[in-house]
């Protein structure tokens, strides 16, 4: 017995199985189920649907029935799978928001754009639409081949006639296995334009299609598609995607408020889903100004409405929107599509050509059944003259005759007819004898030989064939092109970039130890006197305090380089506005940072140029140069800045020429000046070369660009400063340890910050750990040399300190009342200035 079962098992290698098994299943999810045909755009299952209704009589000029009674007709004959699918699908195509041009004329709850669920298949009734006829006119003409279905017990199309180019038109998208389309819907009109143009000029190019007539996708949502180059590289590649915007009004009210409407959404946006996301970024305060929310949307129309703050501006709120919610969506395209049974990506014109060369099969088909058919009445008829020629002698003949097979013998044999013929005459009533009768059968067998030799004359003539698909193309236009619904916005009113909704103007940005960002314009700051005790500017914790400072445009590129030498970016206008109290956003809602990163250097930037350089500097005194080019795309994720060694952290960055003099400051007192070209530009990944050799454990505190006739601003943590000239720091060669600098005590502290200044129209801001900022003109900051302690800029409660500083823009503006309490060591310090000798160690 186990020899017996032994002989009944076939060994089989489990991964060459494997390997054909999957293969096979890949091939019928790809074939048989995902992806469309290109010639009438359809999936099978779309395919079985309207074939199902078709032979159900669920005519568009009839009336509506149950659409379980179509799910059971299809899974029960063509479509063996569950029966939620074929009416999930079946419903898609009768909602005005799915499909472009409806394929199914639906009665009942098919859904809602806000994601609501189809009523039950028991509920809900439905038909053929107009159009959907179009797809299976003369499918009884055999113009199509036929498949069996899952079982053979019944024969379903391969494909339709398809008279009107429904990949294109209607769109369609599907997941196979390792591939998946997308291709969107067209305007019907515009389709059919650029069939019929390729119809007559083969050799039209895709930029003259794109021109002259079909301009790009058509959504049922309507909507707006920027710009015309995703467009343009999905017609000539098939690949690609386009941006869709909700099309948006801002209204002003009487109160001088503005409102926000929203009319229409990008394709496949699901409207409550978006309101549900406006209202949490407004609870989360990451969008600002929106006081009230509503959808009026009834079945006028969609109507969206947002009520904005009397201080909002609408187009930075809409801006914001487009930013983070669906109201605008981006729309990957993927032409891909089965052509003879095989899956390719086909950029516009192919498609078209396969869908023209699909009607010329048809139209042959057609003409040649036709023509089959009339010949056969042709021939008929022919038998019907030859009796009415010798009408005595076929009455004898079938008089005589015992038995109808004797008689239509004798027809056969007298008359030289076919078995038909004589069949038919036999068959032929009384009342055909009659004069009239006889009439009647000479003009159909005459129009019948014209016709015969019309139809022949087509398909012996290509020009023909395609003045018909011509023809009955310009009447399916005629019968259903409407009005191009989503519009194509390439330049001029209407179409804008972020930059264009925001007002440019002067910012200042700051960010907290802690990760808190904000922005505000810079006239927010009044300019205060020397010793002043300043305003509050950031509102902070306990332990949080204002980190970096920068003063920028809102159209500007900041770009934020982190402790562990990644570089990250945002447009001025991307961080958001808030109070001067306010805390702001943490940084992280914003930029990509991961948990221990933190921002260590922020830098502005206009534009991107391979002129320009980034020049770095680390805490441990390395440093390097690379051109600005290089960071122009920077991804969300960022990028490497600066290849780090070991517990080393970036420090600070600076826009150069190539051709400045820079200096490296630390903690301690020492400085560096060396001209930049003795560092060599490297890549962004490079780690870079030593800027300055360090003492013990001192660090590196700032790295500025020295300009000649300037002056070296130092500020000490205890909020000392002072002035120094350029002049006094001579060029060394890069990697030495410096020059002393600036006097140091537990009264000053230690340097908190090198800049340099023009003392002229320029204001210093200080920022102290506990979030007080002071304006002051660097002009009235005393002028000293470089072994002095300076002056007190600030005066600080005991354990405060200065956390940031910053050069700004001087401003002209009220001032408060002026306090100048200068200490008495500061007034000895500054009147008793030395001229030490310099203790430069190289």
């Amino acid at each position: 017995m186990a020899e017996e079962e032994r002989q009944n098992v076939k060994e089989i290698n489990i991964s060459k199985e494997m390997r054909t098994s999957f293969l096979d299943y890949a091939m019928s999810v790809i074939v048989a189920r995902a992806l469309p045909d290109v010639r009438d755009g359809l999936k099978p299952v779309h395919r079985r649907i309207l074939y199902a209704m078709n032979d159900l009589g669920m005519h568009s000029d009839k009336a509506h029935k149950k659409s379980a009674r179509i799910v059971g007709e299809v899974i029960g004959k063509y479509h063996p799978h569950g029966d939620s699918a074929v009416y999930e699908t079946m419903v898609r195509m009768a909602q005005d928001f799915s499909y472009r041009y409806m394929l199914v004329d639906g009665h009942g709850n098919f859904g809602s754009v806000d994601g609501d669920s189809a009523a039950a298949m028991r509920y809900t009734e439905a038909r053929m639409s107009k159009i959907s006829m179009e797809l299976l006119r003369d499918i009884n003409k055999d113009t199509i081949d036929y498949q069996d279905n899952y079982d053979g017990s019944e024969r379903e199309p391969v494909v339709f006639p398809a008279r009107f180019p429904n990949l294109i038109v209607n769109g369609t998208s599907g997941i196979a296995v390792g591939m998946a389309t997308n291709i969107p819907p067209h305007n019907l009109g515009e389709t059919i334009d650029a069939v019929l143009a390729i119809s007559r000029d083969p050799e039209i190019t895709i930029d003259e299609l794109m021109e002259n007539h079909i301009y790009g996708p058509d959504f049922p949502t309507a909507g707006q598609i920027l710009g015309r180059s995703g467009i343009r590289r999905a017609f000539e590649t098939g690949k690609g995607s386009v941006t869709i915007r909700a099309k948006v009004d801002i209204e002003e009210e009487k109160n001088g408020k503005e409102t926000i409407l929203v009319t229409e959404l990008p394709y496949q946006v699901n409207k409550a889903k978006l309101i549900e996301k406006i209202a949490e970024l407004v609870r989360d305060k990451r969008i600002e100004g929106i006081t009230d929310l509503r959808d009026e949307s009834d079945r006028n129309g969609m109507r969206i409405v947002m009520e904005l703050r009397r201080d909002a501006n609408g187009n930075v709120v809409l801006n914001n929107l487009f930013k983070y919610t669906a109201l605008q969506t981006t729309f990957g395209i993927n032409t891909l599509a089965l052509v003879d049974g095989q899956p390719k990506v086909l950029n516009i014109k192919q498609c078209l050509e396969h869908y023209l060369e699909h009607q010329k099969v048809i139209i042959k088909r057609r003409t040649a059944f036709e023509l089959r058919k009339a010949e056969a009445r042709a021939h008929i008829l022919e038998g019907l003259r030859i009796a009415l020629d010798h009408l005595d002698e076929v009455i004898a003949l079938i008089r005589n005759s015992k038995t109808a097979d004797i008689a239509r013998e004798g027809l056969i044999e007298r008359f030289e007819l076919s078995e038909k013929q004589a069949q038919a005459i036999l068959d032929m009533r009384l009342q055909r004898l009659t004069g009239l009768e006889r009439e009647k059968i000479e003009n159909e067998y005459d129009e019948l030989m014209q016709l015969i030799g019309e139809l022949k004359a087509i398909l012996a003539n290509e020009e023909k064939v395609l003045e018909i698909i011509r023809e009955e193309l310009t009447e399916i236009k005629e019968r259903f092109n409407d009005e191009r619904r989503t519009e194509i916005v390439s330049g001029g009113i209407g179409f804008f970039e972020d930059e264009d909704l925001i007002p440019e103007e002067s910012i200042v940005i700051t960010l907290t130890h802690q990760g808190y960002i904000k922005r505000l314009p810079s006239s927010t700051y009044r300019t205060q006197k020397r010793g002043g005790r300043g305003i509050q500017g950031m509102g902070t914790n306990e332990d949080d305090f204002v980190e970096h400072l920068v003063s920028t445009s809102t159209h500007d590129t900041v770009l934020f380089f982190t402790n562990k030498g990644k570089v990250y970016r945002a447009k001025g206008y991307e961080v958001p506005e808030f109070s001067r109290t306010a805390k702001g956003i943490p940084i992280i809602n914003m930029l990509q940072i991961e948990k221990d990163e933190w921002i260590n250097a922020v830098i502005s930037v206009s534009e991107f140029s391979e002129e320009n350089y980034l020049f770095f500097t680390t805490k441990y005194g390395i440093s390097k140069r690379t051109t600005l080019a290089q960071f122009a795309n920077i991804r969300k994720g960022g990028l490497i800045a600066v290849g780090l060694r070991g517990e080393d952290e970036l420090i600070s960055v600076r826009l150069t020429d190539g051709n400045k003099h820079m200096m490296i400051a630390t903690k301690n007192g020492y400085l560096i000046r060396f001209e930049e070209d003795q560092i060599r530009s490297m890549g962004r990944n490079a780690a870079g070369v030593k800027g300055i050799s360090l003492r013990g454990e001192d660090e590196v505190v700032s790295m500025e660009i020295i300009e000649e006739g300037s002056n070296i601003l130092h500020i000490t943590n205890k909020g000392y400063g002072k002035q120094t000239p350029e002049s006094e720091y001579r060029i060394t060669n890069r990697g030495g340890k410096g020059i002393f600098t600036c006097k140091l005590s537990d009264k000053t502290g230690e340097v908190v910050a090198v800049k340099d200044v023009t003392g002229e129209e320029e204001d210093l801001m200080l920022i102290t750990v506990a979030g007080v900022l002071i304006r002051i003109p660097v002009a009235e900051i005393s002028e000293t040399g470089r072994n002095t302690m300076g002056v007190r800029l600030i005066r600080l409660h005991e354990a405060e300190e200065v956390a940031t500083v910053a050069i700004v823009e001087h401003e002209e503006e009220e001032t408060v009342e002026e306090i100048v309490e200068e200490t008495t060591e500061s007034s000895e310090e500054t009147n008793n200035e030395t001229d030490s000798d310099d203790k430069t160690e190289e």
